[in-house]
């Protein structure tokens, strides 16, 4: 098969969350389990670091990538989802892995996908532990996707976990309650296995500590951290803190330099291929697009757009099943509103988007699809105002391959 046709293969064989939602979350650890021996347990080969989180895992990732890539170490990086190109998730000193692989690896695994039916991300986690065993990685970076407790990365023994934020995202699977959600999370704790907890309320800190008690995991705070770095948005100081933090209590095993530490955090995006986090796409009008897509993701990023004496146009488009109830309320009622739906399946209908919203008090347009709505904010407001583009992780992806194809009107 080509790439193509190996990506078509995954991603009509296989049950993908990002295009159905909780019906593709397996909440059992058998398939990656069976997926792994079949390959000879690549994930045991290497010395990992498995961080999750409600936000904020992604940019600790990428942190951690660019500074053990700069102290001269060989990294892998195993992150979800994709924005543009699949092989996103899987990365090798900030490249992604080769078309190659990834159709001599379906090739490989055919038998055992036919047999058990794995889910898309089950089998992408596999490809991942595979690729950095081949490539005899020096440290793997390894984010959850969902939770922790039940996550198919959960297979690992890492030599020191991350847990960033704790917030309300997925209830449907992972439960309704802070305490409920943080126990799904400090699944990944592992036995006399260091853990660093990022800025979480007391309540989630207080079950994480108990938790890390019961499996005598030394636990530890992130670092308060002022650097320069070219992740934008205060809320990156606290990424910047969990990698620090990481990187010190390891240091007996990988030694990093300040200096080149320094220098990671001022090429973090150059050096591990970060896009879509508060990513400037143009500077007249400012146009700023963010993953961000939950309650805590959306409070941080009004308290960014606040710094900025502009009027804000919000181009929003979110996935069927989010509940918008609890960020609405925190949007700013100032401010324009454009809905579109994302390009994919479990995409929100704008008109969907502008009912509920207006159920709010707050009005908007609705738009056919994200070019049609950027290129109508773009010519209509002056050039000192912003426009943000956020709502989801699919709508940042189809900002992306506007980009990609210059389809966009800047």
């Amino acid at each position: 098969m080509t790439y193509e046709q190996t990506l078509n293969y995954l991603y009509e064989k296989l049950p993908m969350y990002q295009r159905m939602g909780a019906y593709a979350f397996k909440k059992d650890l058998t398939n990656i389990i069976k997926l792994c021996d079949y390959l000879d347990n690549p994930q045991d080969k290497l010395k990992s670091i498995h961080i999750a989180g409600t936000n904020g895992k992604g940019s600790t990732s990428h942190i951690l990538s660019a500074i053990y890539q700069s102290n001269g170490y060989k990294v892998g990086m195993y992150t979800s989802p994709h924005l543009v190109d699949f092989r996103e998730r899987i990365k090798l000193d900030g490249i992604p892995c080769s078309k190659d692989f990834v159709i001599n690896f379906t090739r490989q695994i055919k038998p055992i996908i036919e047999e058990i039916h794995p889910s898309f991300f089950e089998i992408t986690v596999a490809m991942a532990f595979e690729y950095f065993a081949k490539k005899n990685v020096d440290i793997a970076i390894i984010e959850t996707g969902l939770g922790g407790r039940l996550d198919s990365t959960n297979i690992i023994h890492p030599i020191a976990s991350i847990i960033t934020s704790i917030g309300f995202d997925h209830m449907n699977m992972l439960g309704n309650t802070i305490e409920q959600i943080t126990n799904e999370k400090a699944g990944i704790i592992k036995n006399n296995t260091p853990v660093i907890v990022g800025k979480v309320e007391e309540k989630a800190y207080n079950i994480i500590k108990n938790v890390s008690k019961e499996k005598n995991a030394p636990l530890h705070s992130y670092m308060k951290a002022n650097f320069r770095t070219d992740l934008i948005g205060e809320y990156q100081q606290w990424n910047i803190g969990m990698a620090l933090a990481c990187t010190k209590i390891l240091e007996y095993e990988f030694a990093t330099k300040k200096n080149k530490t320094l220098e990671a955090l001022e090429n973090v995006c150059k050096l591990s291929n970060f896009q879509g986090r508060w990513q400037i796409f143009c500077k007249e009008p400012l146009v700023i697009g963010d993953v961000g897509h939950n309650e805590e993701g959306f409070r941080l990023i009004i308290k960014e757009l606040a710094k900025y004496s502009k009027k804000i146009h919000f181009i929003l488009g979110f996935v069927e099943d989010k509940d918008l109830s609890e960020i609405i309320p925190i949007l700013p009622k100032n401010s324009s509103y454009s809905f579109v739906r994302p390009d994919v399946t479990r995409g929100m209908k704008p008109d969907k988007t502008k009912v509920i919203f207006e159920s709010f008090g707050l009005q908007g347009v609705s738009f056919p699809n994200l070019e049609k709505s950027i290129k109508y904010r773009f010519e209509r407001i002056p050039k000192n105002e912003l426009i943000f583009v956020g709502g989801s992780n699919f709508i940042i992806a189809d900002l992306l391959k506007l980009k990609e194809n210059n389809q966009l009107p800047f």
